[in-house]
């Protein structure tokens, strides 16, 4: 049977505005940054997104204010999140906690299964001739985007559920689009296994992120005694506090380093 990204209803707060997050949140924290959302702002292509000049430096800044206990957890390909950032020294998770790669450039993930190989063939067919559809093939899952066609969102979601219950994949949903995946990882896992290394052991976590994937991670920070931070407008989420947008991030971030 098809599994199914957890609703964020799950373990959440009330849906009532949460206040943005003291910069002393960071005392001996182990920080955790999504990508898209969260440091660079959603654009119509996931390879059409602006990385600010100043961030490989901010991001830098906090490491050595952290003594390392930074990490960006996307559900990006891992090698692709360190090409945006310019190759930072952070730890880098991707492909929703199934890549993990160091700071030395090095990085660990499972083979691709026959399923999702068949998966990137199924939805490259599905999505040819329909304009404004983009087809994200990613190490270890295949994104469907309608940003650029919200009127085939029933019909791409739809299909997406079919090809997944198929094939057997786990089905991930976010903004403006719809992700097929192979299971046993998200976020929320990621977070818990950065947070036993010995680096981040004893301190608490922090994760601030955006869309519905970022869940996991809120969830497993608060299990923790640390907090989310949600980017964004505020909706029933797991997190403790908020940020209105990327540029507050960037502010906060900034403040807190």
């Amino acid at each position: 049977m098809t599994d199914y990204a957890p609703s964020p209803e799950e373990g959440s707060t009330a849906c009532l505005d949460l206040q943005s997050p003291p910069p002393q949140l960071l005392e001996n924290a182990s920080l955790f940054l999504d990508f898209d959302g969260t440091l660079v702002d959603l654009a119509e292509r996931p390879d059409a997104v602006h990385v600010s000049a100043g961030l490989h430096d901010l991001l830098s800044l906090l490491s050595r204010r952290l003594d390392g206990r930074l990490a960006i957890v996307s559900g990006r390909g891992a090698s692709d999140v360190a090409e945006q950032l310019g190759q930072p020294s952070c730890l880098i998770v991707g492909s929703h906690g199934a890549e993990y790669r160091d700071a030395q450039g090095r990085i660990a993930a499972p083979p691709r299964s026959a399923a999702l190989e068949e998966a990137v063939l199924a939805v490259q067919a599905f999505a040819q001739g329909q304009q404004g559809l983009l087809v994200e093939d990613k190490p270890q899952g295949v994104a469907l985007h309608y940003r650029m066609a919200p009127q085939l969102q029933e019909a791409a979601d739809s299909f997406a559920v079919d090809l997944a219950r198929r094939l057997g994949l786990y089905l991930q949903t976010g903004k403006m689009m719809v992700e097929l995946r192979m299971g046993g990882s998200d976020k929320g896992i990621a977070l818990n296994r950065l947070m036993g290394q010995t680096a981040m052991r004893g301190t608490k976590p922090v994760f601030l992120g955006d869309d519905d994937t970022d869940e996991t991670a809120f969830r497993a920070a608060r299990a923790l005694g640390g907090a989310g931070i949600l980017v964004g407008p505020m909706r029933q989420t797991a997190a403790l506090w908020r940020l209105p947008d990327v540029a507050a991030v960037h502010h906060w971030l900034e403040d807190a380093a």
